[in-house]
């Protein structure tokens, strides 16, 4: 039986408004010192955040992971670059997916798993402008239609 942990979700909002993304990939993540206690309480910003692919490893960029309050003197640098952990076929398929024109590797979301961290990272391809209004105007639209279906039961 899996033990449920309190550890929360963390998902990157900004990428959904951005990109359109085509596929998605789970991902370890390799922390260091007290960077787990920190994203357990949520203490991460991945707005920012990108991957890349170097020499066969996926790292990821601008992750702001805030240092624990009680890490003293084992508290990292906040913005260092971590290594995700993937499979060779995995790495790759978005190495492959990344060197095409307006794809780019954006990460999702951050969850536990068993205790460890993992991370959702997705290809993305940029919106334009007129794409992220049409989504937010299709949002809209949706929101109304539930209103009006809960209204009417």
């Amino acid at each position: 039986m899996e033990k449920k942990t309190n550890s929360p979700t963390i998902v990157n909002r900004k990428a959904w408004h951005e990109y359109t993304i085509e596929d998605e990939f789970e991902a370890g993540i390799e922390l260091v010192g007290t960077e787990v206690k920190s994203i357990r309480t949520g203490k991460v910003n991945m707005q920012d955040a990108y991957c890349r692919v170097e020499n066969g490893e996926v790292w990821l960029y601008q992750m702001n992971v805030t240092p624990y309050e009680f890490a003293n003197r084992w508290a990292v640098e906040p913005l260092r670059k971590r290594k995700l952990l993937l499979h060779k076929n995995e790495i790759e398929q978005l190495k492959v997916k990344a060197e095409q024109k307006g794809l780019t590797i954006v990460p999702l979301r951050i969850f536990f798993q068993r205790g460890f961290a993992k991370m959702v990272v997705g290809i993305g391809r940029g919106k334009k402008l007129y794409d992220k209004r049409q989504a937010l105007a299709d949002r809209d639209v949706e929101r109304e239609r539930q209103r009006a279906v809960s209204e009417r039961d």
